[in-house]
């Protein structure tokens, strides 16, 4: 049996593992048409037809609401700004309570503090790491006014239910599906149960335009007020009614001609590019199935899991090892990967010391939320202990025998775990 690396040996890779590429012909020639036409951007920020942006990006947004069999398609310059508009269409007040899931990217939960909203953090499920919906339940008042869900990992959250429970107590649901591009929860693609789904197109995606996203929504007023909120929607306000000024404080989120000409044709391979990273996470998952504490993600019953990230929950009891020393003996082999995602979003100064804007720390001045470590503990337990990540969407898994290399590296490490247990004695881990 080969040594380890970490203790001499030779890695499994003995150079970085290939990036992604995801450019190509298509997207250069869709470029120097755009470049030719000296069009780099449609938009004007007045009442006319450029309101609503240049050919490319109209064209963007039509095969977007195709693909996803959705009423319209609000193009922005980021997933992040796209969750600004959404909390801003659906009318967040100052001092409205918006629940969000404490484990996903820190946008999320600054989207609601963006119009003055507090965010009240609820915890994970345990094994799709989406939102508890028990928790959402219980984190309901007379002050929430909407539930902004996270379909995280590219796994569906609840969402049927969640959207049932929504309508049931008159809230808004909002997806955050920066990651869930053709996930599904029984037959219906993630982004477009909620009220307003957010993608994102940033270039770590499985599609992507460098930096963008896309809100999808099937409601004509909700649809009206993000392309408002997208382009500095003040200056159409002249003859409205005094109503719909609600958020009407516009900003510049447009996407430009450059990022829709990419988008349309990445968005013709999202199929072959969401079905690879699949079958790529499959292989890797029947590769390393059955380790004792070594347990790799799935899918629940009528969901699809697009496997934006393929994270394996590591019980440091079983393997007998620290998930450090682990760590460290995969990182030795070559195989890039991290530990413990982020940090519960509710341990960011912003909410420990309750400042977002302002000297006197508005918006939490309007609540009396406090935000304490251990307020979620199954998040804190993934993060702390148990979560391995790799990120299908960072490589170019297509490369032969890829994946075959990556389980052997594990397995490696895995054989060796007596080794590592004198590495734990030498050096005392608990992660």
């Amino acid at each position: 049996m080969s040594t380890l690396a970490l203790l001499g040996g030779t890695p499994v890779f003995d150079a970085p593992l290939p990036r992604d590429r995801s450019m190509g012909p298509d997207e250069r020639r869709a470029i120097l048409e755009v470049m030719e036409s000296d069009c780099l951007s449609g938009f004007y920020g007045s009442a006319g037809p450029e309101f609503h942006g240049g050919p490319k990006v109209k064209a963007f947004e039509e095969a977007w609401r195709h693909r996803y069999g959705s009423r319209h398609a609000v193009s922005v310059n980021s997933a992040t700004s796209g969750l600004f508009a959404a909390m801003g269409a659906i009318g967040i007040n100052p001092g409205d309570e918006v629940i969000v899931p404490c484990w996903t990217m820190s946008a999320t939960a600054m989207a609601p503090l963006v119009y003055g909203g507090i965010p009240t953090f609820v915890d994970v499920e345990d094994e799709t790491f989406c939102m508890d919906i028990d928790a959402v339940r219980a984190a309901i008042t007379p002050r929430t006014r909407a539930i902004l869900t996270v379909n995280l990992f590219g796994h569906p959250a609840r969402l049927m239910e969640l959207r049932a429970l929504a309508d049931k107590q008159g809230l808004y649901l909002v997806e955050d599906n920066a990651q869930g591009p053709l996930a599904q929860e029984n037959e219906r693609k993630a982004g477009t149960i909620g009220h307003i789904g957010v993608f994102s197109l940033n270039y770590h995606k499985h599609i992507h335009t460098g930096e963008g996203g896309m809100c999808v929504t099937d409601d004509d007023r909700l649809a009206e007020r993000l392309t408002l909120i997208r382009n500095h929607g003040e200056n159409l306000m002249w003859d409205r009614p005094r109503d719909d000024l609600v958020n009407m404080v516009g900003f510049n989120y447009r996407m430009t001609e450059l990022s829709a000409a990419v988008g349309i044709e990445q968005l013709k391979r999202i199929d072959a590019r969401v079905e690879g990273r699949e079958q790529f996470a499959a292989a890797l998952s029947e590769g390393t199935r059955g380790l004792p504490g070594w347990s790799v993600p799935h899918a629940r019953a009528g969901c699809r899991h697009n496997y934006y990230v393929w994270l394996v929950r590591f019980d440091a009891t079983l393997v007998g090892v620290s998930r450090t020393t682990f760590s460290k003996a995969l990182a030795a082999e070559g195989f890039e990967h991290a530990t413990g995602y982020v940090r519960p979003l509710y341990d960011l100064p912003i909410f420990q010391q309750r400042r977002a804007f302002g000297r006197d720390g508005y918006p939490f001045t309007l609540s009396n939320r406090t935000y304490q470590t251990g307020m979620c503990p199954v998040a804190e337990r993934l993060h702390r202990q148990e979560a391995v990540t790799f990120e299908p969407c960072a490589y170019d898994t297509t490369t032969p025998a890829l994946a075959d290399r990556l389980i052997e590296a594990i397995h490696k490490v895995y054989d060796h775990r007596e080794d590592l247990k004198a590495i734990d004695r030498e050096m005392p881990s608990t992660a």
